[in-house]
């Protein structure tokens, strides 16, 4: 086996640079580092985000609303709004692992009826997550929501809808209950 060491590595212009065959291992040895950057391995889990709820968000009763994830915890291309839209816009198309948890409360004990979390895309639901209490009202319910969904890459959005129900037409909230309890998040997952 021979040994090549250069600085930098570039394709002809319009052709493409292939390293190894099918069936091939490259290996990247103990110690040393590869960096890829965001749109690197055709765009592979990027871009990215994870947003939270930092104030409890009162809502109507029964009425699906936008939950208004205000706080990023990351953002790797700028492409979640946390501040106008609370949308998530990637500008890379392929498939994303897309993920959201509403943690829905009443005021009181035994009023609720149920919480629904949905991921609506482009302005409609695409899907959706109950947890009902119809013949035991609670008073409080984490509900999750997950999906893979094809994105454009330039048009498409992502948001979140929440819908909580009490027994007594009172107004619930989505509740902060630490960063973890109300958040939504997407990454990309491949083309």
């Amino acid at each position: 086996m021979s040994k090549l060491e250069v600085d930098a590595i570039e394709p002809q212009s319009g052709t493409t640079l292939t390293i190894g065959a099918s069936g091939d291992t490259i290996t990247v040895p103990t110690g040393a580092s590869l960096t890829v950057p965001n749109g690197g391995l055709s765009g592979q889990n990027y871009p990215a985000f994870e947003a939270y709820l930092n104030t409890d968000q009162s809502v109507a009763d029964g009425v699906a609303t936008k939950v208004q994830f205000d706080v990023e915890k990351f953002d790797t291309d700028n492409c979640y709004d946390n501040s106008t839209n609370y949308r998530f816009t990637p500008t890379v198309a392929g498939k994303y692992y897309v993920y959201a948890s509403i943690y829905g409360r009443t005021a009181t004990n035994s009023n609720l009826e149920f919480v629904i979390t949905y991921i609506y895309k482009n302005g409609v639901a695409v899907n959706q997550h109950i947890m009902q209490f119809t013949n035991n009202p609670a008073r409080q319910a984490s509900v999750d929501v997950f999906s893979v969904i094809d994105m454009n890459g330039s048009t498409d959005y992502l948001e979140i809808y929440g819908n909580v129900n009490t027994t007594s037409v009172s107004n619930g909230e989505f509740e902060v209950n630490t960063e973890g309890g109300t958040h939504f998040g997407a990454y990309r997952i491949g083309d």
